[in-house]
């Protein structure tokens, strides 16, 4: 064996073109109002807030356990990819993990994957030895998962299944909030 090769008896890699896209990175912060007020600062929102939680959010884990939990997810685009900033609120969860052993910071970066199932997806990363360490189903048709990553790669993944025809709901709170612009106007 020269010194590119390897005796590693691990699984054999995904094939290149697994993944197909980068949608998302993602901050987390102990104050969503103070990070967006940062983006905005760069021009990146406006900005889409909804909390994710046992009213919006079906099959909660954590940790390979039932979970319910709390956090507020903001979101927003520049060109083709998406910005979020989570502030968790209730936990446990990986963001509480995350603060407490790095304080805030990207914290990970989602994928688009080959066009394959949900289902297989989520097998060919676990077959990887990458195993969920939370997920859930937002208002019970777009499914997620956050995969242990981090010490192969330095940071998080996680994917998720979109509907066809998925529409997001209305947001709790808008950055810029439009409202707030036409009365500073009058």
């Amino acid at each position: 064996m020269n010194d590119l090769q390897t005796k590693d008896k691990s699984p054999a890699s995904l094939p290149s073109d697994f993944v197909t896209d980068v949608l998302q990175v993602c901050i987390v912060t102990r104050d969503y109002r103070r990070a967006i007020a940062g983006f905005l600062k760069l021009g990146i929102g406006p900005w889409r807030v909804y909390t994710f939680g046992p009213d919006t959010v079906s099959s909660m884990t954590y940790r390979g356990q039932a979970s319910p939990h709390v956090m507020k997810i903001c979101l927003a685009t520049t060109g083709n990819m998406e910005w979020e900033i989570v502030q968790p609120v209730v936990g446990p969860t990986i963001y509480h993990d995350f603060l407490e052993k790095h304080d805030e910071g990207v914290h990970h970066v989602a994928i688009k994957c080959l066009n394959l199932t949900w289902a297989e997806k989520v097998a060919r990363l676990e077959e990887q030895g990458f195993r969920v360490i939370q997920s859930g189903s937002w208002l019970g048709k777009m499914h997620y998962a956050y995969f242990e990553t981090e010490s192969s790669t330095g940071t998080t993944f996680e994917i998720w299944d979109e509907p066809v025809g998925f529409v997001m709901p209305e947001p709790e709170e808008l950055w810029p909030n439009p409202s707030a612009a036409i009365t500073e106007a009058k």
